[in-house]
């Protein structure tokens, strides 16, 4: 079995930009690179520079490196790999794969949302909702920022077509039990839409296990580069109709939700990110990731309001606060000046925010795995002078 134990040292080696001195704790927002991606990356561009389906040495390179692709997100997250489907970003393929899925919706159908996502699992289904006349309904929270069960039982109907849900919180960090989620769903006969962005990072992914009809993720989140991944249950993939030009190829069938050429470099640094990850474990990440964030939580500062749980259960170690005297921008300005990276905002979760009466948002601070006790000590000294 796998030590629990991190040799955080021997990570951050695998790390040029911390070497620099930032304490990165911005990964909510993207994650620094091990120097395998970044080697993966140039190897492909020094030697199978190419497009995909030639008959010459490049163009077979780079099909190899696609079906690799494949295979590695396929293990990543518990799929098969014809069910994977790669694009620029989360949102484009979010925008992308609920088009599809529309073409077999009908005036007065609902999707239902939740106030805990990101917008980008909300306004995909705003704009089909405007075009196909249909019903968007909202599950709101509750104070805790735990999502009210019970509202969204009275959302759900036989009219409901999705439910659309985040793994976890990009903005206060509270994790879903997402197999809960998708069986509610089931039950009147939806679609469970899971955008796992902001969990990807933080623990194992088993879209069997959950039962999730879609997922939707982004590697430059889990230390790859910037690249947008999804699944899509097959038998989904195959019935739903996609926007894709004419000769462009209907299998593997999550290519056929591929449009245009492929960033072909970045799915080789897509594999050598699940490969570091693998190399690492998720028991040895969640164990440190969790001291970290007990840290963080025992050591805010009296000037600090705490947005979220107040323990690292039912969380992963991402945090929203403010501080006194000091508006978001201006606290998370004066943290980069001192050399901590961290967010300020909305971060792209506008019903949470407005929820919690934030219209400056807050100040996020989001551990990843390659931060340490010291910084989350120095952090922490920094809020306190603000």
């Amino acid at each position: 079995m796998r030590a629990l134990t991190l040799d955080v040292e021997g990570v951050r080696r695998n790390f040029a930009a911390l070497a620099e001195g930032t304490a990165f704790f911005d990964g909510p927002g993207g994650t620094q690179v091990p120097e395998s991606v970044v080697e993966a990356i140039a190897e492909y561009l020094r030697s199978a520079n190419a497009n995909a389906g030639g008959l010459f040495a490049t163009s077979r390179r780079t099909d190899a490196v696609v079906a690799q692709a494949r295979l590695a997100a396929a293990e990543l997250l518990g799929c098969t790999p014809d069910e994977v489907v790669f694009g620029p970003n989360m949102t484009t393929l979010n925008f992308a794969l609920s088009r599809a899925a529309g073409r077999d919706f009908r005036p007065g159908d609902e999707i239902v949302v939740t106030r805990l996502d990101h917008d980008a699992n909300i306004a995909p289904w705003l704009e089909l909702a405007a075009d196909l006349d249909l019903v968007v309904r909202t599950v709101d929270v509750r104070d805790d920022t735990t999502l009210d069960l019970d509202d969204l039982d009275r959302q759900l109907s036989g009219r409901t077509r999705v439910v659309a849900f985040p793994w976890a919180s990009n903005a206060v960090g509270t994790v879903q039990d997402v197999a809960d989620l998708c069986a509610r769903a089931h039950a009147v006969g939806a679609l469970a839409w899971i955008d796992a962005v902001h969990y990807a990072p933080h623990g194992p992914i088993d879209v069997a296990a959950v039962d999730a009809d879609v997922l939707l993720c982004s590697p430059y989140k889990f230390f790859g580069p910037h690249l947008g991944l999804a699944f899509g249950r097959a038998e989904l993939l195959a019935r739903w109709r996609p926007y894709k030009v004419r000769p462009a190829a209907d299998e593997p069938l999550g290519h056929r939700y591929e449009t245009g050429t492929q960033a072909h470099e970045l799915l080789a640094g897509f594999v050598a990110a699940v490969d570091y990850l693998g190399a690492l474990g998720w028991d040895a990440i969640a164990a440190h990731e969790r001291e970290l964030g007990e840290r963080f939580l025992a050591g805010l500062p009296p000037s600090c309001r705490l947005y979220g749980l107040p323990t690292m259960d039912g969380r992963v170690p991402t945090f929203a606060l403010t501080v006194d005297g000091r508006a978001p921008a201006a606290a998370a300005e004066r943290l980069g000046a001192r050399g901590f990276a961290v967010w300020h905002g909305n971060y792209y979760a506008v019903e949470l925010m407005e929820r919690l009466g934030l219209e400056e948002g807050a100040v996020r601070v989001g551990i990843v795995h390659y931060n340490t006790p010291t910084e989350v000590d120095r952090l922490l000294a920094e809020v306190a002078a603000l």
